[in-house]
């Protein structure tokens, strides 16, 4: 997503695990703006170009700026493309907040969803949001939802306006980072305890029972 700060991290890496080639002698190339601000999810972009050097032999890695890559940020169509090129595609473990925020919630691991954003007019957010509890409710499925954080305090509001009581609402903030928290409960309790998120902290939002 932004070579100066993938050069950054894997100095980081390079001073602990020494890499096998120089950071200097890596070549780094961002996916285009477009890729970033619309996502690459939907098959549009057509990403083989970028694939040249694995075809030559060379192997490659794709990074995101934060979670991992094609979960919920860019990334999926230069995965789609190496398996459309017949090239090996290895997925490396890392700290994925989905994951993380899911396995905190205290809700169902085996049924989930996630959602990604829902739409921000207030019509449209509260009938997605009835929509998602009746998933959650109805099938058990846990459904795991985002925003962006300037936006977080909003989304909380409309939640507890919306969700009945006795629905379960997490919420994951700050993951891997000092001062992370997670919070699970009833919607009246979230009522009763006034709790808050910030507008600030990338936050994990689920909905279950």
């Amino acid at each position: 997503e932004n070579a100066k700060t993938a050069r950054a991290y894997l100095k980081r890496i390079d001073a602990v695990h020494p890499l096998c080639v120089p950071i200097q002698a890596m070549h780094i190339t961002e996916l285009p703006r477009e890729v970033h601000k619309k996502g690459d999810h939907d098959g549009s972009f057509d990403a083989r170009h970028l694939l040249a050097p694995a075809l030559q032999g060379h192997d490659m890695g794709l990074l995101s700026e934060a979670g991992m890559p094609a979960i919920a940020d860019p990334g999926s169509s230069v995965v789609r493309a190496a398996h459309d090129l017949e090239l090996a595609v290895v997925p490396l473990v890392g700290p994925m907040s989905l994951m993380l925020a899911l396995a905190a919630s205290g809700m169902n691991g085996q049924d989930f969803a996630f959602v990604g954003y829902i739409p921000s007019g207030p019509a449209e957010r509260v009938a997605r949001i009835r929509a998602l509890e009746a998933q959650a409710l109805g099938r058990g499925q846990t459904q795991l939802l985002i925003e962006t954080p300037y936006r977080n305090p909003a989304l909380l509001a409309s939640l507890l306006q919306t969700l009945g009581p006795d629905t379960r609402l997490a919420t994951a903030s700050g993951l891997g980072m000092p001062g992370e928290t997670c919070r699970s409960a009833s919607v009246k309790t979230w009522r009763a305890k006034g709790w808050t998120c910030d507008k600030s902290t990338p936050t994990v939002f689920a909905i279950g029972r």
